[in-house]
């Protein structure tokens, strides 16, 4: 579905006096160029992905900047550059964007009853155990459903979730700092677990302390996530310092792969934990760590209407939850 002529009416610019709404006759297809200019610094690159000439993307460009009365972009040697803006346009129009492909998504949804597509980012804490579950009972209700699952931590999900390009973010819910403009949902409760290799000389022991882990080498997630900071916390709890040196990593992959081959030790979420103990690759250490104890549940944008394919989503994860906690 080509959508060209839709007329938008868009936040650009504030000033001391009051926000300046610039009602225009600015097209979708202005749109996706300020966002190919903005993502490509470059005219002739820019051209190039939208199969357009530069001739052809500069005109457009000064129509635009006369259209909304502004510099958009600064010229330079090696391309060009976004002005204040010219950002401010460009973050509008991604979401202006990825809500018009929402409606056709939706709107092919209400036609088929049982199609659409649904966006999630997962953490680790999620992909485990309740997101596989719950996608393969949608599956099996919604064959034609597409889903895309972005892996990441919550610095990069949240801003994406905001941005309009996920549906739902799903795993360890974010600290207070990061929840502007979201609204989430508690569906579980999860806490770390400390694990190593099978024949790891600390798995042979009935009793192991946060003192104990002191002096080997650690495989954690980084240093700004807020699972780290709580890994920091329990350390600390204790009168010990954090591990100075670790391997940061998020993927799971990886982090079995180091556990196996070497005298590691890592911070996995429970489900994860036990599903990889279960599989015989690792075993739990037997030490709590306390201060990582987080629910696990759904974000989603303030104010946002989910599709219903989305909607069918999160209630398969509420129902998943539920019969994982028993």
């Amino acid at each position: 579905m080509r959508i060209w002529n839709i007329k938008i009416t868009i936040v650009i610019w504030e000033d001391d006096a009051a926000m300046k709404l610039v009602t225009s006759r600015l097209t979708i297809r202005h749109l996706r160029m300020v966002v190919a200019i903005v993502e490509e610094g470059n005219l002739v690159r820019a051209a190039k992905r939208l199969n357009m000439t530069q001739s052809a993307v500069t005109k457009a460009l000064q129509e635009i900047e006369a259209l909304t009365k502004a510099r958009l972009f600064d010229r330079t040697n090696r391309g060009v550059v976004p002005t204040m803006f010219g950002d401010t346009l460009a973050e509008h129009a991604r979401l202006v964007i990825t809500q018009l492909a929402h409606a056709e998504e939706h709107l092919a949804d209400l036609r088929d009853g049982t199609g659409g597509r649904v966006a999630i980012g997962t953490l680790l804490s999620a992909s485990a155990e309740l997101l596989p579950t719950a996608i393969a009972r949608l599956r099996k209700e919604r064959p034609k459903l597409v889903v895309k699952i972005v892996e990441g931590t919550n610095d990069v999900l949240i801003p994406a979730l905001r941005a309009g390009e996920l549906d739902m973010v799903v795993g360890r819910l974010s600290e207070q700092r990061d929840r502007l403009n979201v609204v989430q949902e508690v569906l579980m409760d999860d806490i770390a677990c400390v694990v190593a290799r099978r024949g790891h000389p600390l798995a042979e022991r009935k009793h192991v302390s946060l003192a104990d882990l002191i002096g080997w080498e650690w495989i954690l997630p980084p240093q700004e996530t807020s699972l780290r900071r709580q890994i920091d916390i329990a350390f600390r709890e204790e009168g010990l310092e954090p591990p100075p040196h670790a391997v940061d990593s998020v993927s799971l992959l990886t982090n079995r792969g180091l556990l196996i081959d070497a005298d590691y030790l890592g911070v996995f979420p429970a489900q994860v934990a036990r599903r990889e103990a279960a599989s015989g690759a690792i075993t739990i250490l037997p030490v709590t760590l306390r201060a990582t104890a987080m629910p696990i549940g759904i974000t989603t944008r303030t104010n946002a209407r989910l599709s219903p394919a989305a909607e069918v989503l999160v209630e398969t994860l509420r129902r998943t939850a539920r019969d994982l906690a028993q």
